[in-house]
């Protein structure tokens, strides 16, 4: 199969969206802090800074979730620079070798493989995904320990929520994600606006 990285950068600027605290975006808007990457185990994407894309609402959903009524978003402009883009077809040869790498340090340390556990509160939704975020993280190592081209970013979409009506495969909050990995791919945040409906949104 030929390799197709030639077309693995995504040059086009995209929108973010990050839930978070009120702490947290009124630091951010005003230049004081930027968004810390996450180094959770269970990171489905790896680890790095996570935004729903081009999903306001979900976004807000989540922080409101979490923080209550202190949840708000920050927007982001990203460039996703080189991404390992698993809406790609050719992402899934990118995951089994890492996968098999994995499994192949695991082996030779004696240590368990990570699984991915469903979740109780929302089956068959899967929130903890050990495995995938191992699998992802021995991709960036290997690029890195090797000298190869390393990823900016991640992308993937997420099937979550019930399904959208009786007998459907689509799944009410199915969303695409974005793991930035490196911080120079956020060009800037923004506060997200209110739609001024005398204008057409262009």
């Amino acid at each position: 199969m030929m390799d197709d990285g030639l077309y693995r950068a995504l040059p086009n600027l995209v929108l973010g969206f990050h839930g978070c605290s009120l702490e947290t975006y009124e630091n951010v808007i005003h230049g004081t802090q930027s968004l810390n990457s996450s180094n959770n185990k269970y990171d489905w994407l790896g680890n790095g800074i996570y935004f729903w894309q081009n999903s306001y609402n979900r976004a807000l959903e989540w922080a409101e979730s979490r923080y209550h009524e202190d949840g708000r978003v920050v927007g982001a402009v990203l460039d996703l620079g080189y991404c390992l883009n698993l809406l790609d077809y050719g992402s899934t040869e990118i995951l089994q070798a890492g996968y098999e790498l994995l499994k192949a340090q695991l082996t030779e340390t004696g240590e368990p493989m990570p699984v991915n556990v469903p979740s109780k509160k929302h089956p068959p939704d899967i929130f903890q995904r050990d495995l995938d975020c191992a699998v992802i993280q021995t991709i960036h190592r290997f690029n890195h320990e090797s000298g190869r081209r390393e990823y900016d970013s991640v992308l993937g979409a997420f099937t979550e929520g019930e399904t959208a009506f009786p007998g459907s495969a689509f799944r009410a909050k199915t969303h695409i994600q974005i793991c930035v990995v490196n911080p120079n791919c956020i060009k800037g945040y923004f506060r997200p606006l209110e739609y001024n409906p005398e204008f057409m949104i262009p």
